[in-house]
């Protein structure tokens, strides 16, 4: 049977494993490390930083739907942009509190997303591509109608006011909005964890790599892969609204297709299949573009374009899977 293109170019494992004791050290040093990190650079490298976690967790949730359910999506910015405007008519129109409309932001997105996927179903690998770049297409055109110029303001966009940390955390707004972001990305990931390494996630790869004989073995695909979209798009949304609340804006041409490209070269610089990938993609897009800039100021995309040509061909299953051939060759070179 054929396997899909996320499979064939990331053969991932088919559930996520326990975790050794040695990975929950590591992973509680980067907990410790990303605490740490804001109070040793400038206000500016806390911004570009908290940036990286909110683009994080829309590469997990895009992983979710193509590196581990297989289905291919080019429109996710258009759930990025739902999610940051949710947010911002909320606090802007209605005066909800910032941490409030994050939920609510997800919900909607979720809501979307499920709805979006199931006439979705009826589509596949290019074909689902296509459908989904229409989305992303379509969506800035749709803020700036006039019918929801109330809401959206249009091409004008919405101001955020920037929130204030409470009082006892004793923190500038900067690193209280990194905290805040990095708070959720801990939580939305270990929740992905959880839900991959279960009997969802389990459903999910066997979709993706043998759909016929995950539908005779009593997997419900319908269900599946419409839930997976929408959990993913839940995923896109919340960062979305973390993104406007931490950029403080949100207009049309922000949320423009090439977000949802760059969030599909994040997912596969970071890693098809890969939950750390998510984080690897998020510091790539983040940062790969201002070292471009800083090259050549007359052709930074040329830059760019060199710089992601040298990812794919060295890493060719992305840095999550290089990083895990390393560490296999590390632990065979230890043996006696």
């Amino acid at each position: 049977m054929p396997t899909t293109v996320a499979a064939a170019a990331n053969p991932a494992p088919q559930s996520a494993p326990a975790l050794s004791r040695s990975q929950l050290v590591g992973l509680g040093v980067l907990v410790v490390a990303a605490c740490v990190l804001p109070f040793l650079v400038s206000n500016y490298r806390v911004f570009q930083f908290t940036i990286v976690l909110t683009y994080a967790i829309a590469l997990l949730g895009l992983n979710m739907l193509t590196g581990y359910n297989g289905q291919i999506s080019l429109g996710h910015g258009a759930f990025y942009a739902i999610g940051a405007y949710t947010t911002a008519i909320l606090m802007n129109s209605y005066d909800m509190p910032y941490w409030a409309t994050i939920p609510v932001a997800g919900a909607v997105c979720l809501l979307a997303g499920f709805l979006f996927g199931l006439p979705a179903l009826r589509l596949e690998g290019l074909y689902l591509a296509l459908a989904t770049f229409a989305l992303g297409l379509v969506m800035p055109q749709l803020l700036k109608y006039r019918g929801f110029q109330a809401w959206t303001g249009g091409s004008q966009g919405i101001v955020i006011l920037k929130p204030n940390p409470p009082d006892w955390a004793h923190l500038s707004q900067d690193h209280w909005l990194y905290f805040f972001t990095l708070a959720w990305m801990v939580l939305l990931f270990v929740l992905g964890w959880n839900l991959l390494r279960g009997r969802i996630g389990r459903a999910m790869v066997a979709i993706r790599d043998q759909p016929i004989a995950a539908e005779a073995l009593g997997v419900n695909t319908a269900m599946v892969k419409s839930l997976t979209f929408g959990v993913s798009a839940l995923y896109t949304g919340i960062s979305g609204a973390l993104g406007a609340i931490v950029i403080q804006f949100v207009a049309p041409d922000s949320f423009t297709l090439f977000l949802s490209i760059t969030l599909v070269v994040g997912m596969v610089i970071g890693g098809l299949g890969s939950i750390s990938g998510a984080i690897y993609g998020a510091f790539f897009i983040q940062f790969i573009p201002n070292v471009a800039d800083q090259i050549s100021k007359a052709a930074p995309w040329a830059i760019y374009g060199v710089f992601l040509i040298g990812f794919m061909y060295l890493m060719p299953t992305g840095v999550a899977g290089f990083v895990r051939a390393v560490r296999i060759r590390l632990r065979l070179w230890r043996r006696p």
